[in-house]
């Protein structure tokens, strides 16, 4: 506890350009950016194969990576190959990281849809992209939602490594603290990330609770 209370009763730790409010942006910056691009490939490639039901072994494929991606051995990787000037050695790791848990849900969320609802979405006139955006989606939006929260946690709390390349947010309070043997900073660093992946995952349950429609959430819950 003496740790927490000399790293946030620390007035210099609160201003300047390695203040909290600057890393916690830093970091945030990093995350937002990963989790965008991961959406922008994850969720339509999902959608795409979830619907149509080619390229299912992209999802195995994207399943396991998930599991045995080795975020520092490709970060090391990256920074070998295109150096530390600039945020791509970082991005890229984030990225791929977040991806599967994405398209993987997304994918279940479209293949697990009622078959009953889709043909009567046929049998009413609708086509092929209008069956998906306008009846699919809906019904798949939990477990969109999840992929994107479960993302997100992952993301923020990997988002640390950007240190290791010399870049700010959150990780530079361990990698720091370390350096120097200021396990203040370490311990403080390491509780803001843990606060920050929480609050990442309390704003997307939140976000699913407005944007998923209440009886789509009733039926996700009875299943």
């Amino acid at each position: 506890m003496n740790y927490l209370f000399d790293f946030f009763g620390n007035p210099d730790n609160w201003s300047g350009p390695d203040g909290i409010p600057v890393r916690l942006l830093e970091h945030l910056g990093f995350s937002v950016l990963a989790l965008v691009l991961a959406a922008l490939i994850g969720v339509p490639l999902g959608l795409l194969i979830g619907h149509t039901g080619r390229g299912s072994v992209v999802v195995v494929v994207a399943a396991n990576l998930a599991r045995a991606l080795p975020t520092l051995g490709l970060l090391v990787l990256l920074v070998l190959l295109l150096g530390t000037g600039s945020i791509w050695p970082v991005l890229i790791p984030l990225v791929a990281l977040s991806v599967p848990p994405i398209l993987v849900n997304a994918f279940e969320g479209i293949r697990g849809a009622d078959p009953e609802l889709r043909d009567a979405a046929y049998g009413m006139g609708l086509r092929g992209p209008q069956v998906l955006f306008r009846v699919l989606v809906p019904v798949a939006l939990p477990l969109i939602m999840l992929g994107l929260r479960l993302a997100a946690v992952q993301v923020v709390a990997t988002a640390a490594v950007a240190a290791y390349v010399g870049l700010g947010g959150l990780g530079r309070y361990i990698i720091d603290g370390l350096a120097t043997q200021d396990y203040s900073q370490v311990v403080g660093g390491s509780v803001l990330i843990v606060l920050f992946a929480l609050a990442a995952q309390a704003v997307f349950t939140i976000a699913q609770r407005i944007t998923v429609s209440p009886g789509v959430s009733q039926r996700v819950r009875v299943r």
